[in-house]
């Protein structure tokens, strides 16, 4: 009896020394993951069981934040590979050393950025670009080495040829060719191989209706920047004077980062709108800050002037929310040059539009009425830089 007594203890001692101790709020979004996973809980169970102690929460943030199409599909052997590569990443990088777990979890750990095929790429792209950033002192060197070197490592370029917008890396791979989604969704998975923070950006459509795009945030000593597969200098590209001029107004107009965890708003998928399981976030106040601190710091030909606009409802400028944010168009002749959104009713009262204009110049200038029309003024610039206040009435 004693023999029998004493072979139940061990069980149960082997048992609980294989299971972390949840706090309630972590057990309850599990059962929520568990729930969803139907026949597949057994394998989300084992991925937790069977992880060991220092990867559980690494696996626990998985598990209870990934999409339902994952919780009914993903094996735990997938579960665990990935996480322990990450966690090899992590040893391996002292970039990666230094981060907190949050953005460890959310910006290196996971396996997927949008809604692509689930490829198993993580040991594949350590072994791959490893030898890129070996030699490496800071993350911002890791960062340059890896885009600019990515797209000889894989062999993919950009082509409107490629089968679909939303292709995973092998998918990429196999063609040769990728959307700036795909090329988006390789760059990101390289850059979290080698344990840098990344993720997805983009916009619906551009305010000049040109289309969509996508591109690359990482998170490098505490701060957000952008990069591309065929990369300018960080936070530089052709596409920032485009994305500085989103409509903060206009949710279609707007610029998004993607996330892991649950954010309470989706990332807009353009190539499939239904897909609303992508939690997202509005970055677009950033991209029109770096706008504006790019043009107000880009240097100016002797000929040119910095010029500032304001849109208000009525001649009451004493009232900051008299202040109107919409579209204000410059135009010469027959040619619209450029344009920009005026600030809002909650930006700084020292904050105004800026276009760069030509000195002693005629220009026209469009802007709404308010009442879903347009307006228009004619102004003339000078030799030294100027306010131009616009009224709807």
């Amino acid at each position: 009896m004693r023999t029998i007594y004493t072979f139940l203890v061990l069980i149960l001692v082997v048992a609980s020394s294989c299971q972390t101790q949840w706090t309630k709020e972590e057990q309850a979004q599990l059962e929520t993951a568990f729930n969803k996973a139907g026949e597949n809980r057994v394998e989300l169970e084992k991925a937790l069981e069977q992880a060991p102690k220092e990867h559980r929460k690494a696996v626990l943030f998985l598990v209870t934040n990934m999409p339902e199409r994952d919780l009914t599909s993903l094996t735990a052997d997938f579960i665990l590979e990935n996480t322990r590569v990450a966690y090899q990443a992590r040893e391996q990088f002292a970039w990666c050393q230094a981060l907190p777990d949050s953005v460890f979890f959310n910006e290196v750990l996971p396996y997927a950025s949008l809604n692509e095929r689930r490829d198993n790429w993580r040991q594949d792209f350590l072994d791959r670009f490893t030898p890129l950033v070996a030699n490496c002192s800071t993350i911002f060197e890791a960062v340059d080495s890896v885009t600019q070197n990515i797209k000889d490592v894989v062999k993919v370029e950009y082509n409107t040829k490629r089968r679909k917008a939303d292709q995973s890396p092998y998918e990429s791979m196999e063609q040769g060719m990728a959307s700036c989604t795909g090329l988006s969704i390789l760059l990101t998975d390289a850059l979290r191989a080698v344990g840098i923070p990344a993720r997805i950006a983009g916009t619906p459509l551009w305010t000049n209706m040109r289309g969509n795009h996508t591109w690359v945030e990482v998170y490098l000593d505490g701060e957000w920047y952008f990069t591309e597969y065929y990369p300018d200098e960080l936070n530089k590209s052709w596409f920032l004077a485009d994305a500085g001029k989103a409509d903060p107004e206009k949710p279609i107009h707007g610029v998004y980062a993607t996330s892991f965890k649950q954010t309470g708003l989706s990332y807009p998928c353009v190539w499939d709108e239904d897909i609303q399981y992508i939690p997202g976030e509005n970055v677009t106040a950033r991209y029109i800050r770096l706008y504006e601190e790019q043009v107000k710091n880009s240097a100016l030909n002797d000929d040119e002037l910095l010029v500032d606009f304001v849109l208000y409802q009525n001649q009451d400028t004493t009232k900051g929310d008299n202040r109107v944010s919409d579209r204000v168009e410059i135009w010469q002749g027959d040619k619209n040059i450029d344009f920009g959104y005026s600030p809002s009713t909650i930006d700084d009262l020292n904050k105004f539009l800026k276009f760069k204009l030509k000195k002693n110049s005629a220009y026209t200038i469009r802007y709404a009425d308010g009442k879903g029309g347009q307006l228009e003024e004619n102004i003339e610039t000078g030799n030294q830089a100027d306010l131009v206040k616009l009224y709807q009435e």
